[in-house]
């Protein structure tokens, strides 16, 4: 009996000390402050991850860039600083570049076109970026950028004698305004309130939603109706990092957040119109470019896309798959 016992308490410290080696808390960093929408969804999902693995999984955010710029977020990823990062396209773009293809100037004209696109192609690209070493856990819509000036600006002459901002390391962006002529301003996100308060700057490309949470909004008077580029936000862990975790919390893990993204799909978009009701409350006026400029506008984003494929920043084969669905809706309509 006593022999019985004793193997019953062994058993029961190795199963404890098991429990505790695989518990694992996911550090990861996020330029959203702490407060907004995003925030308020990831820790849902955080606290239903935590419940559903028995504590054997939590996700602890650092919010508001408290750790640096994308690059900053990278760099301390491969220390074990953090283990993860909310990212937008061209914060993962030097690990698989065709994430930018859906954020590609003036790709798309609707939502609609949007939704049929990435119901065919957001599978793909996370399959293809965890062989490059991140989970992407999750693509989320950050809207239609749009920009946002102090002067009226629809007409490239004009925005060429503009100081646009744009993020810091986008190379895509970058490519795009240089085939329209631009010289852009390159700044992190961290720095643009300032730039836009001293004068550095004095027109940045944003969705609304942004353009009120980082208070962006309050030096401008503009901002276009078109649709320049679509935003998107990803929730990326290192795959090695991620792999320390069980198939069965790894599941649990895809799954919540999953359903976290799919949900903040249907706010953020709420979000934005909401936004934009909001600035032209505030005196912030909608204009448009002339059908003739707008021609003009698409054109050259269609140049600056063929210099992507040419340079190597996305692939052909990536770019015909999103057209050729994009082409296929566009009969159907």
């Amino acid at each position: 009996m006593k022999q019985t016992i004793k193997i019953l308490l062994v058993g029961t410290a190795l199963a404890i000390v098991s429990s505790h080696a695989v518990a694992k808390t996911l550090k990861i960093a996020t330029l959203a402050p702490a407060g907004t929408t995003w925030m308020k969804e990831m820790k849902k999902g955080a606290s239903e991850i935590n419940k559903k693995t028995e504590g054997r999984v939590k996700l602890k955010f650092y919010p508001g860039g408290v750790m640096g710029n994308e690059k900053s977020v990278h760099r301390k990823i491969k220390i074990g600083q953090l283990h993860g990062g909310a990212f937008t396209s061209g914060g993962l773009s030097h690990i698989y570049p065709e994430i930018q293809t859906l954020s590609l100037p003036m790709l798309f004209d609707t939502f609609e076109e949007v939704d049929y696109v990435r119901s065919r192609i957001d599978a793909q690209l996370k399959r293809n970026i965890e062989e490059k070493g991140f989970v992407l856990l999750g693509i989320s819509e950050g809207g239609f950028a749009r920009i946002l000036s102090q002067s009226r600006l629809i007409d490239l002459e004009a925005i060429r004698k503009s100081k646009v901002w744009i993020p810091e390391g986008d190379e895509l962006v970058q490519s795009t305004f240089s085939t329209l002529g631009i010289s852009p301003v390159s700044l992190p996100i961290s720095d643009v309130f300032t730039g836009l308060q001293t004068g550095l700057i004095e027109t940045v490309t944003i969705n609304p939603t942004a353009a009120i949470a980082f208070q962006w909004h309050s030096n401008m008077a503009y901002m276009t109706e078109t649709p320049l580029t679509y935003i998107i936000g990803t929730l990326a862990i290192q795959k090695k990092a991620f792999d320390k975790l069980d198939a069965a919390d790894q599941a649990i893990v895809r799954d919540e957040i999953g359903l976290v993204f799919k949900h903040m799909d249907q706010i953020n978009r709420s979000d934005n119109q909401s936004a934009s009701d909001a600035l032209r409350n505030q005196g912030i006026e909608f204009v448009n470019p002339s059908a003739t400029e707008l021609d003009r506008w698409k054109a050259l984003s269609a140049k600056a896309i063929q210099g992507m494929v040419v340079s190597g920043a996305i692939s052909k084969s990536m770019l015909d798959v999103v057209n050729k669905h994009l082409s296929d809706f566009r009969k159907i309509q």
